[in-house]
């Protein structure tokens, strides 16, 4: 499995520190790489040794946002297997991908604050492999399988009609006229995929078999991520 530069070297991680907090702070155009050295107190040089330009430390940074993503997830099911069943992964999911400011960043397409990382190819690649969204599209073959989704339906349609679900849960609160008491989004999220879905009628061994293969597929897409941005040093810059 490839290996990050910050695992082995407390310069690297205090980069990837300073870097995260101007990129929040100011936005991607106005982070340069003098300012990061700067903050992390170390000389621009030493940048150059672990990336070789601001847009791969920017997409290390992102990249490693929806990693830790992934982890947040697989350590949530490891522990409670049970959380694998829609109605619980999906708000669970969202609720921690709102902690991930960069994950929400891109899903969004925010080039405010990401610049042109948002067109990135590399960029693409992470969506299409680490989101929420990827990771709703990748769990719902399984969970057609075990009894938590129905199968009357193209699976193509039903990942459509989730997709837009949660797209539409996220961009628009229900009106405060249809509010009469205190609204919990996340009970609301939950039955409403139920609707979607259908009643899950797994048994608890189907649900811990999805669990199982839940994890294993996240498992591979946090390895693609990786490979993604465990890229070779740059070579130091002269003196």
């Amino acid at each position: 499995m490839p290996d990050l530069p910050e695992h082995s070297s407390p310069k690297a991680a205090r980069i990837l520190a300073a870097a995260g907090e101007l990129l929040l702070a100011r936005g991607s155009k106005g982070v340069t790489i003098a300012d990061v050295a700067t903050r992390a107190h170390i000389g621009k040089g030493t940048v150059y040794l672990y990336w070789k330009t601001k847009e791969d430390l920017l997409l290390g940074l992102v990249s490693r946002d929806f990693i830790g993503l992934a982890d947040d997830v697989t350590e949530a099911v490891t522990a409670d297997p049970d959380l694998a069943r829609p109605s619980r992964l999906l708000p669970d999911m969202l609720a921690t991908a709102a902690r991930h400011p960069f994950v929400d960043a891109l899903r969004r397409g925010d080039d405010g604050l990401l610049g042109a990382l948002t067109d990135d190819p590399r960029s693409a690649k992470l969506l299409e492999t680490l989101s929420p969204d990827a990771m709703m599209y990748g769990v719902l073959p399984i969970w057609r399988r075990h009894a938590l989704a129905r199968t009357d339906w193209p699976l193509a349609e039903q990942a459509l009609a989730l997709h837009a679900l949660l797209t539409g849960f996220l961009k628009a609160p229900a009106p405060s006229r249809f509010r009469p008491g205190p609204v919990v989004p996340e009970e609301v999220l939950a039955k409403a995929v139920t609707a979607l879905l259908g009643p899950e009628q797994a048994t608890p061994a189907q649900v811990r078999a999805t669990a199982a293969e839940g994890l294993q597929a996240l498992a591979d897409a946090r390895v693609t991520a990786l490979e993604l941005i465990a890229v070779p040093a740059a070579p130091a810059p002269a003196n």
